[in-house]
């Protein structure tokens, strides 16, 4: 499976056999200021789906394709890509962008087809029976600043109180999402929380970490991105910040943003809703059919990063959610209508992980029209500097329902009101 250019999708298709391909848009940013971020996500995404036709003939025995299509993580190129794709018979948008996420909303609700947005963009977006095609599980940034938070309570006894939390996020709608829960979560558990922002692209930090050194938090949390993680990690290691005392939401917890510290970061930890490593024998598969095949969407020096492991994850998602369609349908070549129904009943157990040689790789799930969003379980990874390896030091653990469940309500509801949308799942 080949990156195709947008407009040669049409020649592709005429030429094909009767029974379609399954499609999968790739909205993806190999260029900009954030590739070093899209560019593994990117490729573990083309990857598992080259995976699927080279090892299992495609997926219930129709093959897949791959429109990958450059937003240079631009929303208005975003909405681009939409536009020229979703005529192909695209089953599921991933737009790896909360603003291009935002712009989609209605557009994909209108076309009937359906978005997945996982651990990013409008986590309201949960609540199934407002969002009727828009899906974000296994969790969302909500679940992240709770996870931080419980694993905060966990590892001090249970009480933070009195204890002082900074907040060191990007100064976009992505980076502020987080800000509402962790101030429920401050009244509920008595912590000082400050807020930093820090503005696009983030190479410029000082005021803000010499404010954390005047200040001395005993945590601070980031909500970063691009090269503002890997400048946050070496102005914290620059005044000497304690890194186990410093956890990053799971976009700013991939190789790229720790290995310029060195030894310096060593210790750092990041938020996460699937496993690390190559460990797992999928990756086996992958070598095999994939990257010694010559098949490989990259050069396949990013196989098992983090951020490849997240591309391959959602794939693999999003691979199981036809498969539910298809049982679901009773037909093998599904539409983008029933690819909504498939991700709406999917299922993900331990034993189907493991049959898919990716043992404990993410939470047990299963979603329904009531909740889109999954469990909103949240692990914890470490950076071993010496080793040069994340490893998951937590399970994925439960985050606050009661303070989370009533912020999706009433976002999603005020949502509803101004949209003029009724219940989709009555």
């Amino acid at each position: 499976m080949k990156k195709l250019a947008t407009l040669a999708v049409g020649a592709v298709m005429a030429a094909g056999p009767v029974m379609a391909d399954l499609v999968f848009p790739s909205l993806s940013y190999r260029t900009g200021p954030y590739a070093a971020g899209g560019i593994p996500f990117a490729d573990g995404y083309a990857d598992y789906f080259t995976l699927l036709n080279e090892r299992d003939g495609g997926i219930g025995g129709v093959m897949t394709r791959l429109l990958e299509c450059e937003t240079g993580y631009n929303t208005e190129k975003g909405v681009e890509c939409y536009e020229a794709t979703k005529g192909e018979g695209s089953l599921v948008y991933q737009p790896l962008s909360t603003g291009i996420t935002y712009q989609l909303i209605p557009k994909v609700t209108a076309d009937d087809i359906p978005l997945h947005t996982m651990g990013y963009g409008r986590t309201s977006a949960a609540n199934g029976d407002v969002f009727s095609h828009t899906f974000n599980y296994p969790g969302n940034y909500w679940n992240g600043a709770s996870g931080a938070v419980n694993y905060l309570l966990d590892s001090n006894g249970g009480d933070i109180s009195g204890k002082k939390i900074a907040l060191v996020y990007h100064n976009s709608a992505y980076g502020k999402e987080p800000i509402r829960t962790l101030e429920e979560l401050s009244a509920k558990h008595g912590f000082d929380l400050s807020l930093l922002p820090v503005d696009h692209p983030g190479q410029e930090q000082k005021s803000q970490w010499l404010q954390i050194r005047r200040d001395r938090p005993d945590f601070v949390l980031m909500w970063g991105w691009g090269v503002m993680n890997q400048v946050a990690i070496q102005e914290a290691a620059n005044i000497r910040f304690p890194m186990e005392n410093f956890i990053g939401i799971w976009w700013s917890g991939a190789e790229h943003d720790v290995l310029p510290a060195g030894e310096k970061a060593n210790g750092y930890k990041a938020l996460t809703f699937h496993n690390v490593g190559r460990d797992f024998p999928v990756f086996a598969d992958i070598q095999k059919y994939v990257v010694d095949a010559g098949k490989a969407a990259g050069a396949g020096d990013q196989v098992g990063n983090v951020l490849y492991n997240r591309g391959m994850y959602a794939a693999m998602l999003a691979a199981e959610a036809v498969k539910t369609a298809q049982d679901i349908h009773g037909v093998a070549d599904i539409t983008p209508a029933m690819m909504r129904d498939g991700m709406e009943a999917l299922e993900m157990t331990e034993a189907k992980m493991t049959a898919l040689g990716m043992p404990n790789f993410g939470p047990s799930f299963s979603v329904s029209c009531e909740n889109h969003g999954g469990p909103g379980l949240v692990g914890v990874t470490q950076w071993d500097a010496a080793n040069q390896t994340w490893s998951l030091i937590s399970d994925f653990a439960p985050t606050d329902g009661d303070v989370i469940g009533a912020l999706v309500d009433a976002d999603s509801s005020a949502y509803a009101a101004e949209n003029n949308i009724g219940s989709n799942c009555s």
